[in-house]
């Protein structure tokens, strides 16, 4: 049995994994990339909950996980409810846009929220606006560009071409005179000091992964080992994906793989 899988649309939501691999390296750890599907942001509902289970089922029935941490914020907010009814013996966690947050940091009441058109768009999103955001105005921007720049270039570009990237949604963002930054989409987290480069002081930068690495580590029933300090003990974790188009994609992976310091299975068939 593994006791996470780790499951995205590509790669990312790699910054789940190797935080939760520094806070308990005893797990085993496997992330599986449905780069055959991506990108998902653009897809209809229907579309993302099909995808979604039919990768799903290929992975209970090979790794047996113990606890599917839904690395993406568009499938769980299109299929996390889904899943945990055609999966009951897996436990689920899913990651949806760090509203609440937000606005425990805003000042100014206006937050803004980077994602894909696909998260952007859904009513999951108004509901956890109007439960911890209810005195906020929700600014909304989709950036499909963005996030393919992200998947395909961003591990190998310079820094800056990485700011020169992320320029045009912090522009946007300031224009409308936002105080804080939601990165709504998991691809967003592998470049989270690029954003916080460009934001400066005047706007803050804030994600999910630390609540959604404590909330994994508590379904598995893992100590977390964050008060205690990092641990020392080596870790190892793989991952697949389920499609490269050619040498140079797979040759990026193998790359993103070393700098993690993750073992690079191939495609998962």
């Amino acid at each position: 049995m593994t006791d996470f899988v780790f499951i995205d649309s590509g790669v990312g939501g790699i910054p789940y994994m190797t935080n939760l691999l520094r806070r308990a390296p005893e797990a085993s750890c496997v992330y599986v990339a449905d780069a055959a599907n991506f990108p998902y942001g653009e897809k209809s509902h229907e579309k993302v909950v099909e995808c979604v289970c039919s990768l799903v089922e290929k992975i209970c029935a090979r790794l047996e996980p113990r606890v599917i941490v839904v690395a993406c914020n568009t499938m769980s907010v299109n299929a996390l409810d889904v899943l945990r009814t055609r999966f009951p013996q897996v436990s689920f966690v899913g990651t949806v846009p760090a509203i609440k947050l937000a606005a425990s940091v805003s000042k100014k009441r206006r937050i803004g929220l980077l994602a894909t058109h696909a998260t952007c768009e859904n009513p999951y999103n108004i509901e956890l606006k109007n439960k911890f955001a209810s005195d906020c105005l929700l600014i909304n921007r989709a950036d499909p560009d963005l996030i393919s720049f992200i998947e395909h270039n961003a591990f190998t570009a310079s820094r800056a071409q990485c700011l020169e990237a992320v320029k045009p949604a912090v522009d946007f963002f300031r224009s409308q005179d936002v105080d804080v930054i939601i990165l709504g989409c998991t691809h967003f987290l592998n470049v989270t000091d690029i954003f916080e480069e460009a934001c400066g002081n005047d706007i803050k930068v804030v994600d999910s992964v630390d609540g959604v690495v404590r909330h994994s580590l508590e379904v598995r029933g893992l100590q977390e080992e964050r008060d205690a300090g990092i641990s020392k003990k080596s870790s190892t974790a793989q991952l697949y994906t389920t499609g490269f188009t050619d040498d140079s994609e797979k040759a990026q992976y193998n790359t993103l793989c070393q700098k993690f310091g993750i073992q690079f299975m191939g495609l998962y068939r």
